[in-house]
């Protein structure tokens, strides 16, 4: 079986291990009461930061300033989709038909487009990074029909699998102007599901279900990488209007405005849903037992619903004929009082997804207003019970676990994700950092309003820290800059999720909350519904914080560093004790020096990363205190060491 990003690492009961010692202390206080304040040091010269020529190509163009704000020349790309898709369980087979308005606003005429097939995973030969077994395999999509401008077209399947195929157009698309396609395709959804597929046999999740077009950009051009079911995805920001047909009793949830609800769903129900846009209490909308009573949807052959979506990335539905639905809402926007939904469909047996309404709410509410404190941008999201602990745009698909801390967790995490990739358009699939990193970050965060900053961190490290700061192997040095189409297993995860984290956060921990905000909030504004890279976001926060952080930037993202800090040795003054700190690993992580004295009172000084501002070897912090001190220990909570065994000063 397949397992989600969750599982990969360990089973949930060791995930878990930390709620069984709530008595140990991972945390340092700020006492910063007897630590000198020293100015700040002045920061050492750092090399500009390393740029692919594609990318230096795309600055001197001009559609990327430096900056950080989209360059005066910067253009992307779209399309309108208009999909009709029928899935008719137990019946594997979804067939599907679609009109494609596909828009040049590059300056590049394009004699080609890149036609995404992403359900081409499941095809034997098919290019990915782990084993499929017979239930994972399908034949892949078939496209019946293709035409292009009302011309049809013969489809010429490509000589072995792939999730992509390039498509000559026989009259080139110029700038400024617009192709249309229509495609009729069919596939069958993989009996064993991960990111898509057969749940049960009436259950199916639809995702990556439709042929796209690739993104074409001004960095890279042509998307053509391949989908191996690791990295993820990269997608335009398109305007959909999606039609959904399934047979009666079943309900479909998905992404975007449900246009016709009173069409699909029987009064009593239909009074329900409309009920949970407006309460903070979770509205139970239908039972197993009432769509097997037939008293929850109308009752035609076949239902249509009907879904439309603007400026998003990608659409997703899941379908079923006996999930419970549950529906809740929250304010996320104090200014204008809006609320937005937060639902769930499961299995009534899964006795974790009855409190995930709540959990959603909860997820959209403190996201909304505290980190990154951003209005949540669409007016839903809903928690699919699923396989995967994955995200797409209002939906999440995620497994169910015995543990409620751990099932709201992997929500949370999800739903963060509505940021960064889809609200940012990032490029997942290569900057994989990018999106992952900050949901990290923001799942640190609200783990922290959780659960309080010792549980939480003590889940961080075991969680996202301790397998890369303990596995000494080459490939866990690799820079978080390293295309992440490069990467596999544990390095692509640990760069992806936690290294970039502890990146964010020791960012934040050096700016403080306020400068940390206007940075990422700049960031969102500048390029929200865009195609930001990694040094839109660099330049950015050095603009907007005036200061050149190419230090941190190198030493964090760039560099083959890890953290590994150590306590050269400490010297008695007659104001206190100079500490000198030597960072061995090259990463300028934040520390916590853990004083004992020797009447037996103890305090923890933390450090920003700003003390490795002026040099990137050594640092020296001065503790001013008439009270002798028995030792030294340094504490670096969720930025971990790798080797403790040099962390520990003791006088003679």
């Amino acid at each position: 079986m397949r397992h989600s990003r969750f599982t990969t690492y360990q089973t949930v009961l060791d995930m878990m291990l930390w709620t069984l010692c709530p008595g140990k202390s991972f945390v340092f206080a700020a006492c910063l009461a007897t630590l000198v304040v020293a100015p700040a040091p002045a920061q050492r010269p750092a090399p500009p930061l390393y740029m692919p020529r594609a990318v230096k190509h795309a600055f001197r163009f001009g559609t990327r300033s430096p900056d950080g704000r989209p360059g005066p020349k910067y253009w992307q790309n779209r399309a309108r989709y208009s999909i009709t898709v029928t899935a008719l369980p137990p019946d594997r087979t979804v067939r599907g038909s679609e009109q494609i308005t596909y828009a040049n606003d590059s300056p590049d005429t394009l004699g080609s487009l890149v036609i995404k097939l992403f359900a081409n995973i499941h095809k034997p030969g098919a290019p990915r990074d782990a084993g499929a077994n017979d239930a994972y395999l399908t034949s892949g999509v078939h496209i019946d029909a293709f035409s292009v401008n009302n011309r049809a077209t013969p489809w010429k399947d490509g000589p072995a699998p792939t999730t992509w195929q390039r498509v000559a157009l026989t009259t080139a698309l110029s700038p400024h102007d617009s192709v249309h396609l229509s495609f009729e395709w069919h596939y069958d959804v993989s009996r064993e599901s991960n990111r898509e597929g057969m749940i049960d046999s009436t259950t199916f999740f639809l995702a990556y279900f439709y042929p796209r077009v690739a993104v074409y950009d001004d960095y890279n051009g042509w998307d053509t990488m391949d989908f191996t079911d690791q990295q993820e995805f990269y997608s335009d920001f398109n305007d959909y209007d999606v039609t959904v047909r399934v047979p009666a009793n079943y309900v479909v949830w998905g992404t975007g405005t449900l246009l016709n609800p009173g069409n699909n769903l029987q009064p009593t129900h239909l009074q329900r849903l409309q009920a949970s846009f407006t309460t903070d209490e979770t509205i139970r909308v239908a039972t197993k037992e009432e769509l097997a009573a037939r008293t929850v949807t109308t009752q035609h052959a076949v239902n249509a619903w009907h879904f439309t979506a603007v400026n998003i990335p990608d659409v997703a539905f899941g379908i079923s004929d006996h999930y419970d639905w549950d529906a809740t809402s929250v304010v996320v926007d104090d200014a204008t009082g809006r609320r937005a939904s937060a639902q769930a469909a499961y299995n009534d047996t899964s006795a974790d997804y009855h409190h995930v309404a709540q959990y959603a709410r909860h997820s959209l509410d403190w996201l909304s207003h505290h980190w990154p404190g951003v209005p949540y941008p669409y007016e839903k999201t809903t928690v699919f019970q699923g396989f995967a602990g994955m995200e797409y745009p209002m939906m999440a698909n995620d497994e169910s676990y015995a543990d409620t801390v751990f099932s709201r967790f992997v929500a949370e995490h999800e739903i963060a994700h509505t940021y960064f990739p889809f609200y940012m358009g990032i490029n997942e699939s290569r900057y994989a950092f990018m999106d992952e990193g900050w949901a990290t970050a923001f799942e640190y965060l609200i783990g922290t309003a959780d659960l309080g900053k010792e549980r939480a961190t003590a889940f961080f490290q075991q969680f996202r820290v301790r397998r890369w700061i303990e596995d000494p192997s080459v490939l866990e040095d690799l820079p978080i800059i390293t295309p992440a189409d490069g990467l596999k297993g544990l390095p692509y995860g640990n760069n992806a999720y936690g290294k970039a984290a502890l990146g964010y956060l020791a960012l934040k921990d050096m700016l403080g909350d306020d400068l940390f905000r206007k940075s990422l909030h700049t960031f969102m504004d500048r390029w929200h519904g865009k195609h930001p890279i990694p040094w839109d976001f660099f330049h950015t926060v050095n603009d907007v914080t005036a200061r050149n952080l190419d230090w941190f930037w190198n030493s964090w993202y760039f560099a083959n560093s890890y953290i590994d800090l150590a306590i050269s040795g400490a010297k008695k003054s007659s104001t206190g004790y100079d500490v000198v700190l030597e960072n061995i690993g090259g990463m300028p992580a934040p520390v916590g020096l853990r004083v004992t004295y020797k009447d037996g009172g103890s305090e923890v000084l933390h450090q920003t990363s700003g003390i490795w501002a002026a040099n990137a070897v050594t640092a020296t912090v001065h503790i001013a205190t008439t009270r002798p001190v028995r030792s030294i220990e340094l504490d670096g909570g969720i930025w971990m060491d790798a080797d403790a065994s040099n962390n520990t000063w003791t006088s003679k």
